[in-house]
């Protein structure tokens, strides 16, 4: 996977990117990130890539010229090397705006399923001319209803979400199956997570965690994720894949907290 991030301001990113998984996956050649200056593709002596909105108001809005000529010149002039596959997959053209489509692990993992390479434009000020979203963007994405200064912070979170669902880049094929939030838990909150010691200043571990027996140990996680989703994110349960003994249980759980 390639990632490409056009921003005005490159040195954001010092530092995010040379740490932890990112950086390991850097160093297999599992990812590529790229960073691009808008500034550099401007042609006026200022470098100038904004300018006021027409019909007047607060702000300024980044000017379609500059994102233009930056996108297109990356996509006929750095093409990533082809791999197995790739021919099936696309090339994302992604603005970080609080307009797109709120990101999700669903989001992530079709993101990772669907691209080999991702250009991410990271907003500013007022947003973008209406006419990069129009004829050049291919996603819109949010990371919440809220509102950043700009899309440099989104834009690390799409490419770290999306890098660890990429194929041995964390190492274990089943390290991402169990998250919160993944289609193969129905879309529940993770199960709680213990480690040693057993017994910490009196807290206990569950004694089933320690006993051995898988078949329980996977009953327990399973019931623990479904309460715990049930106590923090309730909405979540309505799209879950559940069985019909899960729903009794939660509907005695429930029950049980009134």
């Amino acid at each position: 996977m390639r990632f490409d991030l056009l921003t005005i301001f490159p040195e954001f990113f010092a530092g995010p990117f040379e740490h932890g998984i990112i950086r390991r996956a850097r160093q297999q050649n599992q990812i590529e990130i790229y960073i691009h200056d808008l500034r550099s593709f401007t042609d006026d002596k200022h470098h100038v890539v904004d300018d006021r909105p027409f019909g007047g108001g607060d702000g300024m809005v980044l000017k379609p010229e500059p994102i233009f000529r930056a996108i297109e010149t990356l996509l006929v002039e750095e093409q990533p090397d082809a791999e197995p596959g790739d021919e099936q997959k696309r090339t994302a053209i992604v603005l970080m705006t609080p307009q797109g489509r709120v990101f999700c692990q669903a989001e992530a993992e079709r993101l990772a399923r669907e691209c080999s390479r991702m250009i991410l434009l990271c907003g500013r000020y007022e947003g973008v001319d209406e006419r990069v979203i129009e004829h050049l963007v291919t996603d819109e994405i949010s990371i919440g209803d809220y509102v950043l200064t700009g899309g440099e912070i989104p834009a690390m979170v799409v490419v770290d979400a999306v890098t660890r669902l990429l194929p041995n880049v964390l190492g274990s094929e089943t390290s991402a199956v169990h998250d919160s939030f993944s289609a193969e838990t129905g879309g529940l909150l993770d199960y709680p997570h213990y480690t040693r010691p057993a017994e910490f200043r009196g807290w206990q571990v569950p004694e089933v965690l320690i006993g051995g027996h898988h078949a329980e140990v996977a009953k327990w996680r399973r019931r623990a994720a479904l309460l715990k989703t049930l106590q923090r994110r309730p909405e979540l349960l309505e799209k879950a894949a559940l069985t019909e003994d899960e729903r009794r249980w939660l509907v005695e759980i429930g029950k049980e907290n009134l």
